[in-house]
């Protein structure tokens, strides 16, 4: 499969430099950086939430998680909860189940940025599909998305 054609529509109109990484199909964030052969701390994983009623996302680093208060209060949101899989469904009816692209304005949602992912001098990211990639400088991905960013993300508790 190829770059979804509103991914490619969206970044193509965005005029930035980009590069499409195919790649065998990967189904989580470390999974994915580790076929793409890119660090983990490069790769954004995309989290959907509502906050106070509004879908948003908040993207990490690929070895972190949402930490839900911390990104409530960089959100300024009195109410914040995980998006359920019907409702990633109607949100992104383009994208295959969890390849959801960190490209908020594509889909008229705020994004939130955690610091460290803000730190690095490229992102790679789904591109709607869980077997291409898309790497980009940080500064563009930035440019396109307007985030927010805040320190939000934190190391999993140990199993």
């Amino acid at each position: 499969m190829a770059v979804v054609p509103t991914v490619q529509e969206f970044l193509r109109r965005a005029n930035v430099p980009y590069t499409v990484i195919p790649h065998t199909p990967a189904y989580s964030a470390q999974e994915e950086a580790a076929v793409v052969h890119v660090p983990g701390r490069d790769w954004a994983k995309t989290v959907v939430c509502f906050a106070d009623g509004a879908p948003i996302q908040a993207v990490v680093p690929a070895a972190r998680e949402v930490d839900f208060e911390r990104l409530a209060i960089v959100a300024a949101a009195s109410s914040l909860r995980l998006a359920d899989e019907d409702e990633l469904r109607w949100l992104y009816p383009d994208c295959e189940r969890g390849a959801m692209p960190p490209l908020g304005p594509l889909y008229k949602q705020t994004v939130f940025v955690d610091g460290a992912l803000a730190a690095e001098s490229r992102v790679v990211f789904n591109a709607g599909t869980h077997a291409d990639a898309v790497a980009m400088r940080y500064e563009d991905f930035a440019r396109i998305t307007h985030p927010i960013v805040g320190w939000f993300a934190r190391r999993p508790a140990p199993a």
